[in-house]
């Protein structure tokens, strides 16, 4: 029970988050197309780091601008399928490039220098906008002069969609009076990578600038001209890709395009639209096309062509067959065959990873409860995709995966393992409260499946039965007065608050909810960059900070989960490290692994909305809006057999009225409390 004491200084740390949060000045701002900008001001030096995928590319890109006011760029740039030896997790080809292509432009026969940046912008790109001059400063009379701009200089920057190849484009105008004369090199550099160190032998990478002769222009003033240049990789066999990176801009932003009209989420806060929208494109991005077919991977310049049971099966899979992405249901798919290779009749743990574009695994870390995530994503994907023939396919992996969680049963009824996802970092116990939540999900899931395929009564009343078994097993076994709270323990003999306390709210398991909240955000696990994976360390992973948001809400809690996301979302997409959630810290330097995204979006999904599928034309419906807001809505929805659909939340004086629409009617409408259940069929 909490203490008068304690509840003060709750609230008062709580408010001084938000005071906090609310008088910060982001370093980015929101425009209109949905895009963010930095106009650069005086907070300078400031670096950022931003990956960006392709079918064949991924592309680390380190910028920023130094104290004088200048951008600096490295390019990391990583094609997953050009693999070298060892060809383990991390063998995809990897180099980086620090070409400063400005610097090899004349403008009337002279060198550009004192650059400003004006603004770097992020809409799938990465722009930025510079102005130079021109011109020895330090000869002559020209030494008292003060620089005066000649050429604004636009560089874009962006993945192709399905080419081996980071694509960029220049922009030179004319900001002067006079016209001007700019020469643009023909230069290619090309480099062979060491035959001894890659799968095929010898890799060729080639950087190049304007791919045509004529490189001498006039400019006129207030006119422009555009060159384009890029970084292509291939193997023996293989040849250079010539290519129209104009082209190759266009469909980039198709994808964005068609990435941000899916499943787009209206709300009163445009920081939650536009951060919900970001994250849509990094979770669909990062797919690629490998021998063993699409593979969604985390990325991070370490994880490519592999999929792993809890960043694709648990994170990323049950999220997409509500965007509607083709690809990245196929990736889903494909990623669930890839583990059902590995089912076998003594029931012997699944690989936590299978990698090298599926030719070989990872298990190094042991059982880290990967069958419970791959059956808890398995047959919530299979309900949401609607499709029954994959579905029936899904069904022997998720049953197996199942039985084996159910010989992993311990005396007090809960699942064992040798570990977690967090593979060791921190203890976990030989039971950890993760695997048996998912474990729980899963046969919930399993219950309805097996009605929706038409399996006997028993299988899925049998489901049920073990479902609300392991529920008091949970409560039991893991429920603890922990540091003053009435929550959970993550594993027997733990006696410090983990964040991974909130994931039994995230399967609608309440019954130690209040405390449970309570302990999320108190000052003992909430700090300035989410939830610390343990109290007393200044350690976090993002993914269980996506995970409370997520069950905060769908325990009812909605006014503090929104203070919190609020604060989140203005931190990853406007602060000073975005635009993004990220996986970790300090471990790999909060790169941007692409299922975080994914669980952000289903932060939405799952938690403000309380969508749960029950079947192909059902799910539950558990609208949480916030009290500042008087609607929202969630547009073109894509999964279950009636898709696409709308989902509108408004506030009718004490109640809220939710209608589900298909092609802008109206075809059910429910006139409800806010927060409570709503089951929908069709």
């Amino acid at each position: 029970m909490f203490t008068p004491k304690m509840k003060i200084v709750l609230l008062l740390f709580v408010l001084f988050c938000l005071a906090d949060y609310a008088n910060a000045t982001p370093r980015w701002r929101i425009l209109d197309s949905g895009a963010i900008e930095w106009q650069i001001d005086s907070r300078l030096p400031h670096y950022d780091h931003i990956e960006m995928s392709g079918l064949k590319v991924s592309a680390v890109l380190r910028y920023g601008v130094n104290g004088d006011g200048q951008f600096v760029m490295e390019r990391s740039m990583i094609w997953p399928m050009l693999r070298t030896i060892p060809n383990n997790t991390h063998a995809s080809l990897m180099q980086r490039f620090a070409i400063d292509y400005a610097s090899l432009l004349l403008v009337n026969g002279m060198a550009l220098n004192n650059e400003k940046v004006k603004s770097i912008c992020i809409d799938g790109r990465l722009t930025v906008v510079s102005l130079f001059a021109i011109g020895y400063q330090n000869t002559g009379t020209a030494r008292s002069r003060e620089p005066v701009p000649v050429v604004e200089l636009t560089r874009s920057f962006f993945p192709s969609t399905d080419k081996p190849m980071l694509c960029e484009r220049y922009t030179v105008k004319n900001i002067s009076s006079k016209p001007i004369s700019v020469i643009v090199p023909f230069q290619k550099a090309v480099y062979k990578t060491d035959s001894a160190k890659g799968v095929d032998g010898s890799y060729t990478i080639v950087t190049s600038i304007q791919n045509k002769e004529d490189c001498l222009y006039t400019i006129a003033p207030k006119e422009s001209l555009t060159f384009d240049a890029s970084v292509q990789a291939y193997k023996k066999g293989e040849k250079e890709l010539i290519v129209d990176i104009a082209d190759e801009e266009h469909k980039r932003m198709a994808f964005v395009d068609k990435i941000w009209n899916n499943l787009s989420f209206v709300s009163p806060d445009p920081v939650v639209n536009t951060a919900f929208a970001f994250a849509k494109v990094r979770a669909a991005e990062s797919i690629f096309a490998t021998g063993g077919g699409f593979m969604h991977s985390p990325g991070g310049e370490s994880y490519y062509a592999a999929v792993w049971a809890n960043d694709q099966a648990e994170y990323a899979n049950p999220f997409f067959p509500f965007l509607g992405y083709d690809t990245g249901n196929a990736s889903a798919l494909n990623s669930f065959r890839l583990f059902a290779r590995f089912m076998n009749p003594d029931y012997k743990p699944i690989p936590s990873s299978i990698i090298a574009e599926g030719k070989d695994i990872w298990n190094g870390a042991g059982d880290r409860g990967d069958a419970a995530m791959i059956a808890y994503g398995a047959a919530r994907y299979a309900l949401a995709k609607a499709d029954k023939k994959e579905a029936q396919e899904l069904w022997p992996l998720i049953e197996w995966c199942l039985e084996y969680c159910k010989r992993k049963i311990n005396a007090s009824g809960v699942v064992t393992s040798d570990a977690d996802e967090l593979e060791g970092r921190f203890p976990a116990g030989n039971a950890n409260l993760c695997t048996s939540s998912l474990y729980y999900d899963a046969l919930v899931s399993a219950n309805y499946l097996a009605k929706e395929l038409g399996k006997q009564s028993s299988v899925s009343k049998e489901y049920a039965r073990q479902a609300k078994v392991l529920r008091n097993n949970i409560n039991n076994y893991f429920g603890s007065h922990i540091e003053g709270f009435d929550s959970y323990r993550y594993y027997e003999g733990n006696d410090i608050l983990r964040s991974w306390i909130a994931i039994p709210l995230t399967v609608g398991i309440f019954e130690k909810k209040t405390g449970t909240v309570e302990a999320l955000f108190s000052p003992r696990l909430w700090s300035k960059d989410g939830l610390l994976t343990q109290a007393g360390t200044d350690t976090f992973w993002d993914r269980s900070t996506l995970y409370a948001l997520r069950g905060v809400y769908s325990a009812g809690a909605r006014e503090r989960a929104m203070e919190h996301m609020a604060y989140y979302s203005q931190q990853r997409l406007l602060g000073e490290h975005v635009p993004y959630p990220i996986e970790a810290w300090p471990e790999g330097n909060q790169r941007h692994l692409s299922a975080e995204s994914a669980l952000y979006c289903r932060i939405v999904t799952e938690g403000i909305f309380g969508i749960r599928p029950t079947g192909s034309n059902s799910f539950s419906l558990c609208p949480q809006l916030p009290d500042k807001w008087n609607s929202m809505r969630l547009n073109n929805v894509s999964a279950f057999a009636f898709s696409p659909f709308d989902i509108i939340v408004e506030r009718q004086g004490n109640k809220i009225k939710t209608c589900v629409l298909r092609n802008g009617k109206p075809v059910k409408t429910y006139h409800t409390e806010n927060g409570k259940d709503i089951n929908i069929t069709f």
